[in-house]
Order: C-alpha cells, then sequence, then structure tokens
C-alpha cells in the first residue's frame, strides 16, 4: 500500500515539491493527493508535512521531523563490495561512485555525494547485499564518511 494524505492536508506543497516520483499532485491551498500507483513508499512526503496529514501504509500518521534531523547513510567500506546496488537503489541520486580507488588502487566505492539532496527513505540501506550500509544521525554520517574517505585515500581500511 502507498501512502495517503488526509483530509487534514491545507495544501501548502511542501510534500509535492519534495516527492521523488512524482506521485503527489493537487493545487496550492487545497487537498493534496498521493498516486499509489506512482508512489514509492520513500516517507519523505511524512518527514515534511506540518500538518501530520500524510498516512503510511498502515494507516499510521507521520510526524514531521526537521530535515536537518533526517538519518544519512553511512557505508562501511570494509564490507562494501563496490556492487553499486545501492546507487541505483536511490531515488534521488545522492548516492555516487567515487573517482578514487580504495584500498591501494583497487575498485571505487560508494559515497553520499549529495547530502542535502538525501531523503533519508533508506532504500539504500535495505537493498545492500553485504549489510554495509546504515542510517545514522547526519552528525555522525558526516564525520565518519570524512574519515572513511580519508583512511581509503590513504591505503587503509574503515
Amino acid at each position: 500500500m502507498s501512502y495517503t494524505i488526509s483530509e487534514k492536508c491545507n495544501g501548502c506543497g511542501a510534500c509535492l515539491r519534495l516527492c521523488p516520483a512524482d506521485a503527489i499532485s493537487g493545487e496550492k491551498k487545497k487537498p493534496h493527493m498521493i498516486d499509489a500507483g506512482l508512489c514509492i513508499e520513500c516517507g519523505a512526503c511524512g518527514r515534511v508535512c506540518p500538518q501530520s496529514c500524510i498516512l503510511d501504509a498502515e494507516g499510521v500518521a507521520c510526524v514531521m521531523v526537521k530535515r536537518s534531523e533526517w538519518s544519512k547513510p553511512e557505508i562501511t567500506l570494509k564490507t562494501c563490495v563496490a556492487c553499486g546496488i545501492c546507487i541505483d537503489a536511490c531515488p534521488v541520486g545522492c548516492l555516487a561512485t567515487s573517482e578514487r580507488p580504495r584500498e591501494k588502487g583497487v575498485d571505487p566505492f560508494p559515497y553520499l555525494r549529495d547530502a542535502k539532496a538525501c531523503i533519508a527513505c533508506g532504500f539504500c540501506c535495505r537493498e545492500c547485499p553485504m549489510d554495509a550500509i546504515v542510517m545514522s544521525e547526519p552528525a555522525q554520517t558526516q564525520k565518519a564518511t570524512s574519515e572513511k574517505i580519508s583512511q581509503a585515500g590513504s591505503g587503509e581500511s574503515a
């Protein structure tokens, strides 16, 4: 089941602007709706809705979360096999493959290229066959990513 919008919607458009699947439609200041056939159930609409009028697949109202507090993917390079599934799973294209190889010139690795574009859907984490990705708090993710890229460049593994 897809997400839905309750009658509490005031048509602010926050969900409409963020939906990566273009599944939400509606006019400004009028209730919006979600096309179940297009909804990818990422939950981004529920995280941005100031009215808490987005209902998840179970019918539970989503709670707005400040975008600065959304979890971000953290990739464990030691476990990652650089298959690229996480990059393909990302509906907003915020993951990319590094141009710099890790571990003495062998295989480039995925990394969070655009943290601001990340909608915290967790699709990358769910699709990773190696369980090499976890969703963590933004401050932790930024520090860990910087450390891992630094280590990868020096031949060390995180």
